[in-house]
C-alpha cells in the first residue's frame, strides 16, 4: 500500500506507551521512503495525543466498513 500525506490510517497494533490502541485513527503527516510514516493521532477536541514515526506494517487504510468511536486517551504508567 502506498500512503500519501493527509491520508487517514488505522493503527493495526496497540501502542500502550503512547496511549494508543489497535483501531485508533491517525493522519499521515510525512512519508519516509521506503516504508516509514509520520502519523499524528489527535483527540476528539483536536489536541495532538501522539506524533509517531511508524512502519507501514503498523497501519492499514481506512475501510468502508470501519466505524468511528470515542474513548478516553490514557497513557500507561
Amino acid at each position: 500500500m502506498t500512503y500519501r500525506v493527509l491520508d487517514t490510517i488505522v493503527l493495526d497494533r496497540d501502542l500502550p506507551d503512547h496511549g494508543l490502541r489497535k483501531g485508533d485513527l491517525g493522519a499521515v503527516v510525512e512519508v519516509y521512503e521506503p516504508d516509514g510514516l509520520e502519523v499524528e493521532f489527535v483527540t476528539a477536541s483536536g489536541r495532538t495525543a501522539a506524533l509517531l514515526t511508524l512502519n507501514t506494517r503498523d497501519v492499514r487504510p481506512v475501510g468502508d466498513d470501519d466505524l468511528v468511536s470515542v474513548r478516553p486517551c490514557r497513557r500507561s504508567a
